[in-house]
């Protein structure tokens, strides 16, 4: 069992940055692939980012690529975000796969945190 505990999350306004961190506990979090979701009011959740269990591949939604960051160490995942928009306003899902890699679909992950609300001000 893997417990994943999200942080990070605010309110800021756009062209901004904030930093995400997922905190895993349980089984050996280093064995697993990792990746970010989010959901938008009356939106189905969307992928944003996952990271492979060595962290040396990553792979990103369009929607976010060149302005957000995914990475882990030991301890944590991140999701540095930057250059934020109105659009990026969601809850953020860190969730957790049972394989090496991961893909885009949440069929991928096994495990998921409650979520964190960011909100992008205009």
């Amino acid at each position: 069992q893997v417990q994943l505990v999200e942080s990070g999350g605010g309110l800021v306004q756009a062209g901004g940055s904030l930093r995400l961190s997922c905190a895993a506990s349980g089984r050996t979090f280093s064995n697993y692939a990792m990746g970010w979701f989010r959901q938008a009011p009356g939106k189905e959740r969307r992928f944003v980012a996952a990271v492979s269990w060595s962290g040396g591949n990553t792979y990103y939604a369009d929607s976010v690529k060149g302005r957000f960051t995914i990475s882990r160490d030991n301890a944590k995942m991140y999701l540095q975000m930057n250059s934020l928009k109105p659009e990026d306003t969601a809850v953020y899902y860190c969730a957790a796969a049972v394989t090496y890699y991961s893909g885009s679909s949440s069929d991928d992950y096994k495990y998921w945190g409650q979520g964190t609300q960011v909100t992008v001000s205009s």
